[in-house]
């Protein structure tokens, strides 16, 4: 029997969308002021932001750079022959 997966939960940017299109319909919720008790924080915003759907974590920006520029520059030398 396999394992069944364990389902993630959606993230922030994910609620905080289907929470502004619940207000859109008339839902009579509003939006946290920031700072406010319960509204995210700025460490909640940030770690959010590193967490895009297919990013894998394990290279690290210089080393992303290093790598793209090898490829488009084997690239470029493929398509010059």
């Amino acid at each position: 029997m396999a394992a069944a997966k364990k389902a993630s939960k959606p993230g922030l940017y994910a609620n905080i969308h289907a929470k502004q299109e619940r207000i859109a319909h008339g839902s009579g919720e509003t939006m946290r002021k920031p700072g406010s008790a319960g509204a995210p924080s700025d460490d909640a915003f940030e770690a959010a932001a590193g967490k895009k759907a297919g990013q894998r974590a394990g290279k690290k920006g210089s080393e992303k750079d290093a790598a793209k520029s090898a490829r488009k520059s084997t690239a470029a030398k493929t398509r010059k022959r």
